[in-house]
């Protein structure tokens, strides 16, 4: 398998970008979904580097799939299952009760699941580098 693992990376890195541009905007709740494919594409980028395919978009379930010597502290796990939350609810409004995603998320949603997509990426980035050496 061909390790693509730059490429992923370089799509969350881009992601998470945008997930600040939708917070400028406004727009909070595709702020939470560009923050949740930057989180999934840097746990693939991870996946690729170590030469495990990994198909899903659970950034928890990854997480916890990793090896031992790969499996980030509990702690950042919670924070993923927060961002996991982020994945239909943000785009679809037959989520809700009524009304649509932009009715339900809020600035302070937002800036918490980019924060945690960052904390996501760095964990994986680190990880990637450390493999290099």
């Amino acid at each position: 398998m061909v390790s693509r693992e730059k490429d992923w990376l370089r799509q969350a890195l881009k992601d998470l970008e945008h997930a600040k541009k939708s917070i400028e905007m406004e727009d909070f709740e595709w702020a939470c979904f560009a923050a949740q494919q930057a989180a999934e594409k840097a746990v693939k980028a991870l996946f690729q580097k170590l030469g495990i395919e990994i198909w899903g978009h659970s950034v928890s379930r990854m997480l916890n799939m990793l090896p031992n010597d790969h499996r980030p502290p509990q702690e950042l796990i919670d924070k993923a299952k927060e961002i996991d939350k982020h994945y239909i609810p943000s785009r679809y409004p037959n989520f809700h009760p009524e009304g649509a995603p932009l009715d339900y998320y809020t600035k302070e949603e937002a800036k918490r699941a980019v924060k945690y997509a960052e904390e996501i990426i760095e964990f994986c980035k680190s990880k990637i580098i450390q493999n290099e050496l």
